[in-house]
């Protein structure tokens, strides 16, 4: 399974944009070119209204003309996947696949068919989908492309504290109320069953491919339990690196048409097939299944939790002492129960993990560190009180239940060093690698071939190295 990456980054384009740009090409005009890259009349103003819309849904407006601003994101984008394509730098492939699939299945549920999304963009469903991977894959690489410049940016405790003293203090950010909470969360007993059952359904679904009852690609369509299933589990070709430990090794050991045991990684069991090898790149399809609970499992489970807060509400046991004792979260449960983003910083970015983990969230922090069902629950409660038991999932997709405890409520203020060093040392961090990036551009812009059609050279570009 292909390890994700912190968060996939939205299309600059809309898809359906991007569909009418190539149905038009015919009316179209090259209004800039970028390296090898040209960037068409009809891309800058599908972006350009996208950006009006936004803003009009967000409430603000800008003085800047939208063309042109939409123009110089495009410029910036191309130039980051030319030169993504100079330093050889490499994307997770089969993240990519996994965004298509996922959006190319919402499209045929808004549309109610394949037929009728063919219908509506006049082409077939795999040109739609061929279409999308490159609008998917030219953003990644640009997206990884700026990650890399900025990646070995830091601050140290002087320039946080410059960057604070350089913002006057009528525009010192405002930081939102903040919940600080604790948690015990408790997975079914029954998971070793569960597991069990999983791996089942796997070796049956081996069994029938391999004497030939079943093709791989049906079952996958089927019944895998990841973006991959509408192209029947197939991956693009992806190296090792990019893979989960104990996928990568199986995967290695396969010869061309081989189908796996059954493997269990971090996102769930799996069988795999590989279709073929070319030097590090490993071309396969697999099936994903994740441990399925029944309802008494998971009531099972909610029941135990629902006894726990019972006892913490009588003062038969502190939050502390339950969390410490019945907990299956072990980043917490040594901590009284108090929940971070440290698990999350651990998996995704672990040099980030040991510096910027912070126990505070704001309100848009939950659906991005921990879960809405989490938010939800805290919002019934005040200080020092505990939540009934409710379901959850972990960041793997892992069903468990748990119950909260609203340990404090920070209220709207001033941002202040003593206070909210993270949050500022975040925004000093960002603000930097901002600065760094566009010298990084800059330089860029002047070393690769840039041009801009007459008519579109008298905007309002941030970077003046634009207009040659």
């Amino acid at each position: 399974m292909v390890k994700k990456s912190i968060l996939f980054v939205a299309l600059a384009l809309s898809f359906a944009g991007a569909l009418a740009q190539k149905q038009q090409v015919m009316l179209d005009k090259v209004v800039a070119v970028v390296g090898s890259s040209s960037i068409l009349y009809s891309e800058v103003e599908n972006y350009a209204n996208q950006l009006v819309q936004q803003r009009r849904e967000q409430g603000y407006t800008s003085d800047r003309d939208p063309m042109n601003e939409s123009l110089e994101a495009l410029l910036t984008q191309k130039l980051l996947y030319n030169q993504a394509q100079i330093d050889s730098v490499e994307i997770n492939q089969g993240a990519i696949v996994s965004a298509v699939e996922d959006q190319v299945q919402q499209m045929i549920d808004m549309e109610g068919s394949i037929s009728n999304l063919e219908a509506r963009h006049h082409m077939q469903i795999f040109n739609i989908r061929e279409i999308m991977r490159q609008r998917y894959e030219e953003q990644s690489y640009a997206q990884e492309m700026r990650r890399t410049v900025v990646s070995k940016v830091s601050v140290i405790p002087g320039e946080v504290e410059r960057y604070y003293n350089s913002i006057s203090k009528d525009s010192l950010p405002i930081i939102a109320d903040q919940l600080v909470y604790a948690q015990i969360t408790k997975f079914p007993k029954s998971m070793t069953a569960a597991k069990q059952r999983t791996r089942e359904r796997l070796v049956d679904m081996r069994e029938r491919i391999i004497s030939g009852q079943a093709k791989f690609e049906n079952l996958a369509r089927m019944y895998s339990q990841d973006g991959t299933a509408m192209r029947g589990g197939e991956m693009d070709p992806t190296p090792l690196a990019q893979l989960d430990q104990a996928f990568a090794k199986a995967l290695e050991a396969l010869k061309p048409g081989q189908v796996s045991e059954v493997v269990e990684s971090q996102y769930g069991f799996h069988i795999i097939q590989l279709l073929d090898q070319h030097g590090q790149l490993y071309h396969f399809r697999h099936i994903l299944l994740r441990p399925v609970y029944t309802s008494e499992e998971l009531g099972e489970s909610l029941h135990t939790l629902d006894s726990i807060a019972t006892l913490i509400r009588a003062d038969s046991i502190t939050f502390e002492q339950a969390a410490l004792q019945h907990s299956d979260d072990a980043s917490s449960k040594m901590n009284g129960g108090i929940v971070s983003n440290h698990d999350i910083l651990e998996y995704y970015n672990p040099m980030d993990a040991a510096n910027m983990t912070v126990t505070k969230f704001l309100k848009e922090d939950f659906g991005r560190f921990k879960s809405l069902e989490d938010y939800n629950a805290l919002m019934q409660l005040k200080p020092g009180e505990v939540s009934s038991a409710f379901l959850a999932e972990d960041m793997l997709g892992n069903q468990m239940a748990k119950i909260v405890k609203l340990v404090e409520v920070i209220p709207t203020h001033t941002a202040s060093l003593n206070e909210d060093y993270l949050r500022l040392e975040e925004m000093a961090l960002q603000d930097k690698q901002e600065r760094v990036f566009k010298e990084w551009l800059t330089k860029k812009i002047d070393a690769m071939y840039v041009y801009i059609i007459p008519e579109f050279r008298n905007g309002e570009f941030e970077n003046k190295h634009w207009v040659k």
